[in-house]
This record gives C-alpha cells, structure tokens and sequence, in this order.
C-alpha cells in the first residue's frame, strides 16, 4: 500500500511503499507448494516431500520468486493511487530489506509525465489554402509516367546524354590497373564524374575513348575516392530511350480505361498530394501553437533522449563538424521544443481516448514495405534491430491520429 509521495522536482517523484507481511507469505506458501509439486527427494514420492524440508532447501528460491511477483504488483498499485503516469522505470533507494513475517518498505524514484494545466487544444486558427492543378501539371507528370514505361533499344548512332551504354573499361591509379567488361552505364548520370560522359558524347559503338578524372571523396567505390584515375572505355553497344506515345495505349497500359481516364486520374492525384501537403503543414501550425501556448517542465529522462537521438542524428547525416558538447548546445531548444510537443500529444490522445489498434499497426507496415518495395518481415526485422520493437512505428501512429484529432478541431481561416 502506498505509505507517502514526495517531490524531488515537478516532474520527479518519491514513492514510499509497504507490503503486508501476510501478503508476502501467501506468495512464498505458493511458491514452495509448486516446488514441492516438482521436487524430486530421495525416500518420498513425487510431490510428497514434507514441507518442512522443501522450506529448508528452497525456502529462499521461494522468498526470490514471491518478492519478483509481489513488489512490482504493490509498485503498480501504488502508481494508480498516487494518479501519476510514470516515463522511467522505478530506482528502488537503499535496496530491498526483507525479513520473514515482516511488512517490507521500500522506497522508488521515478520521473513522471507532468501535468499539464488549462490544457486547451480546441479551435485554433490554421490558414485555409486553395487548391488547384493546372493543365502544364497534369502534362508533366504524364510525361514522368511516360518516362516510367521507356525502353531501350539498341541503335547506331552517335551518342547522346540519356544513351544507355554498354562497355569494357580500363582504370589506372596508384600504380593499379583495373578492367571490366560488358559494364552498363548512362550517359550523363550524376553518380560519374561529368569528365566520363563528356568524352563518350559524339562517339559511336567500337569507339575507344580515354579520358582523366578524378572521383568525389564519397564515391562508392573507396579504392578510386578522391583520386584520379585514367580511364580507357571501349564502346561494345549503344541503346537509345524509346518513349511510348502518350495516348490510349499508355492509359490502358497503367490500368485506365482511356486517356481522358488517365488524365483524370493523374489530376485526382497531383490534387490529393497537395491536400496532403497543405494538411501537414497545417499540423505543423496546430503543433506549433500547442507547443507555445503551454507551459510546464519537462523530465529529464525525456529531454536528455531527444536530445540524444537528435545529436546522434546530426552526426549520421554529417550535418556538423562539431563535437558531441557543441551539438547538444546547438540543438538543446529544438529537442525541448520536440519533447514538449511529445508529452502535449501523449496528453491530448489519453483525454480523447486514442488508440492504435494492432491490425492498424499491420495495415501501416503493409503500407510501408509497398512504397519500399521490400517484404513486410524485413521491414519488422528493421525496426527490431533499430528501436528494439515496433512501438516507435506504434508511437508514430498515435501522434498523427492524435494530429489528425487536432486539426479536425480546428478553425480554417481564409486569407486575403
């Protein structure tokens, strides 16, 4: 039963907690009971051992196992008595003092989620945005669909940017000659050099070209990165992109029923992409203006995670040269600003009820692993590996239902 609640700070609390001595021995009773089911004695049958000697040798297998069950039972208790929602896992202070037929009090630190007061989150203002799609639009992405069904066909011409070549190659650097045959390539491709594809330009198939370049410091290939190379390229083919007219055959091709239907079809997409982009931005209004309009502590233990993954972030993406001390302080009121609106959800979706489902969670990963292209297994087997469960793809879900919730509640309002 819960004995006291101390503030340590708004967001760090003190539990003080007792078990009952009878609660605990009923625990134990029932721990050495299946012992004794399970013992195996010489001189008594399975299951009949006397109690007595089960106690003497197992009594403190018993005493482990009934303390494991109980405390986190009278912790949890003692939580949803206290009305608080704890973020940390418990520190049990001066460790677990227990002693047969006594009470057990133990003491728990613990950083809780605070409470936010005068919590407000209905109409706020959002800017209303128009949306339109013009014809010059629909143009441009049925030629990204045309461009989607070229082919490529050999042809006996000179060559050109956007050719598809296939090549033998010869590389020296360093003393180091390197050759490879039949090797495909695009002219104009921004992964080369520009050098490379300059010098095939105008050539024909049969063409030798040689050519000296040096490669970008984060090429692919770290044998040839950052340094210059003499490159031999013998032209075996050349093959020329071959674009599909853009009329009923391409319709029927991407599973429409004409091309009126396709151009339909392709202004009902560009038009949604740009609700969906407008209500993100609008989220991010209602986000910000949650952010600013509550005030309140934020726990430790959530702040120093954000602004950890944030400073691990930085450093993946190379985005800074400088240490770990300079990035938190660069990136410490961002990470708060995260943090706040972190907990200012989790609030808003408990009050509303929020909830996200296990088939939405399913739904979300086959989703996910179509647009990726990749088996919904390796998808899971992704997140495992980087967050340890799904329950950062969960928390994911929470907050833009949350969001959806929020912009629902809002109030659009027209510019000038």
């Amino acid at each position: 039963m819960l004995k006291a609640v101390e503030d340590i700070s708004s967001t760090k609390k003190r539990l003080k907690i007792e078990i009952p001595s009878d609660a605990i021995e009923k625990k134990i009773k029932k721990a050495l009971e299946k012992i004794q089911q399970q013992a195996k004695t010489p001189g008594f049958r399975p299951g009949k051992t006397p109690m007595n000697i089960i106690e003497k040798h197992y009594g403190k297998n018993a005493e482990s196992e009934a303390l494991e069950e109980i405390i986190p039972e009278y912790y949890d208790m003692a939580v949803k008595e206290a009305a608080i929602i704890p973020i940390t896992r418990p520190v049990v202070e001066g460790g677990v003092n227990f002693e047969r037929n006594n009470p057990l009090s133990l003491s728990f630190t613990l950083e809780i989620r605070p409470k936010i007061e005068n919590l407000k989150y209905e109409g706020i203002k959002v800017k209303a945005v128009p949306v339109s799609v013009s014809d010059e639009e629909v143009e441009n992405s049925l030629k990204r669909l045309q461009e989607g069904k070229a082919t490529y066909e050999i042809a006996e011409k000179e060559i050109e940017t956007g050719d598809l070549l296939t090549i033998d190659y010869e590389m020296k650097y360093d003393d180091q000659t390197n050759t490879a045959k039949d090797q495909v390539i695009m002219v104009g491709f921004s992964g080369l050099p520009k050098e490379i594809s300059d010098s095939l330009i105008g050539k024909k198939a049969g063409d030798t070209v040689e050519v000296e370049t040096e490669f970008p410091q984060d090429f692919h290939a770290k044998a040839i990165a950052g340094k210059k190379v003499m490159i031999k390229n013998t032209v075996k083919a050349v093959k020329k992109k071959m674009l599909p007219a853009i009329d009923a055959e391409l319709a029927k091709d991407l599973g429409f029923e004409n091309l009126d239907a396709l151009k339909a079809g392709t202004k009902e997409e560009i038009e949604k992409a740009k609700k969906d982009q407008i209500k993100k931005l609008q989220k991010n209004e209602i986000l910000e203006s949650v952010v600013n309009s509550h005030d309140f502590d934020i726990p430790e233990a959530i702040l120093e995670g954000e602004l950890s993954a944030m400073v691990q972030e930085a450093k993946n993406a190379k985005k800074s040269e400088k240490d770990d001390a300079a990035l938190r302080e660069e990136l410490k009121l961002d990470a708060i600003k995260n943090a706040k609106a972190m907990l200012l959800l989790a609030t808003v979706g408990e009050k509303e009820g929020i909830k996200v489902a296990d088939d939405e969670l399913k739904e979300k990963i086959l989703e996910l692993s179509q647009q990726l292209s990749m088996p919904p297994e390796s998808l899971i087997k992704i997140y495992a590996q980087r967050d340890g469960s799904l329950e950062g793809l969960r928390t994911s879900l929470y907050e833009q239902k949350v969001l959806d919730l929020l912009l629902s509640k809002a109030v659009e309002e027209k510019g000038e």
